[in-house]
């Protein structure tokens, strides 16, 4: 039976989606594994197209907002999928970093049947036609499919042999030292300058308080940097680190861990599953989501800062220079700093 018009067509999905939705057939009577950067809407037709279904979410938005809704399918929100199941379909959706989809093959195909399909899907801009040369490892035979909306679909089968998965194979480790303080800080596939120190926090740390007490949150901690040189310069300070990212969070913890520091790495879609106030809330924001700009997240970090602030607690952000953030915090806050300037770069500082 056609399962092609199953979807309610009331909802968007994205154009990856609509590709897949005219392929439905490939999903049906299958065991179906699917991870990347999942679309928000479409899994619920996958669910209901194949035998059963698997989701590997990177993505915490995502995954909390679905996890309820797939009522019959596995819901997992990871960046190192372990299982003893074997599946005869690997769906990806790509991400933005090549090496990020080279991690997720070399995570996922161990868990597929021999000869079991395997699909990447994705958006011509974000590199979809240079993933055949990551397929051959894997395949013998690799097509694209169908193409549509400035999207493509590609197609294999897995008749190579497959090695071992290895997370410690992934991780980079960079040793940084910045103002006489040096950590070791470790960083997996998909994570915001994986195993390098972008300019925009260094400018930040160096406009840190020179006193600091209290509890401190790293929002969107990436691997941790911010919170590991807060740690390693001021022990007394309480940390916890947020991110929306399960690669970002497993380095984190790998970070704390190597520079023998403790704090509370755990994921949150914004605010949603923060429930106390600090002293001190940093953050280098993003301001990307793929290859797209979204100021959602700063815009509702921004707004909603001053909750989750103790009495004379402060935000210190930084930023890209061209960005628009000081209205925002001037509604939000009665108390902006003079911003910092470099030529690229500014750090925000507000008080409550």
């Amino acid at each position: 039976m056609s399962h092609l018009h199953l979807y309610n067509h009331s909802q968007p999905i994205s154009n990856p989606s609509k590709l897949l939705q005219r392929n439905e057939s490939l999903f049906e009577n299958r065991t179906v594994l699917v991870a990347g950067n999942i679309d928000k809407d479409y899994p619920l037709n996958i669910e209901k197209c194949a035998d059963s279904a698997t989701f590997c979410f990177n993505n915490f938005r995502i995954f909390f907002a679905l996890n309820d809704k797939l009522k019959l399918s596995e819901c997992h929100f990871t960046a190192n999928y372990q299982s003893t199941k074997k599946f005869d379909l690997l769906l990806i959706y790509i991400p933005k970093a090549k090496q990020e989809i080279q991690y997720l093959l070399a995570n996922l195909v161990p868990h597929l049947h021999s000869n079991a399909s395997i699909l990447i899907v994705g958006e011509n801009k974000c590199g979809i036609k240079s993933v055949h040369s990551l397929l051959t490892p894997y395949a013998s035979n690799i097509n694209t499919i169908d193409c549509a909306r400035h999207c493509s679909l590609i197609y294999c089968k897995l008749t190579k042999a497959v090695s071992t998965f290895k997370q410690t194979d992934w991780i980079k480790t960079c040793h940084l030292e910045i103002n006489n303080i040096t950590i070791k800080i470790h960083s997996l596939p998909g994570v915001f300058n994986h195993g390098k120190l972008d300019k925009g926090s260094v400018l930040l740390l160096q406009n840190l308080p020179a006193k600091m007490t209290g509890s401190f949150l790293d929002f969107g901690c990436g691997a941790g940097i911010i919170a590991c040189y807060v740690k390693a310069k001021f022990p007394n300070v309480n940390i916890d680190l947020v991110d929306v990212n399960a690669y970002a969070l497993e380095s984190a913890q790998l970070s704390l861990k190597s520079n023998a520091i403790e704090g509370k790495v755990f994921p949150s879609d914004v605010f949603s599953h923060i429930n106390k106030k600090y002293n001190t809330l940093v953050s280098n924001p993003p301001f990307h989501s793929g290859k797209s700009t979204d100021y959602k997240t700063t815009e509702d970090l921004i707004k909603r800062a001053p909750e989750h602030l103790l009495p004379k607690g402060q935000l210190i952000i930084v930023a890209n220079k061209f960005l628009k953030y000081e209205p925002l915090l001037e509604n939000a806050f009665t108390n902006v700093a003079c911003p910092i300037f470099t030529n690229k770069f500014k750090v925000l500082t507000c008080f409550k």
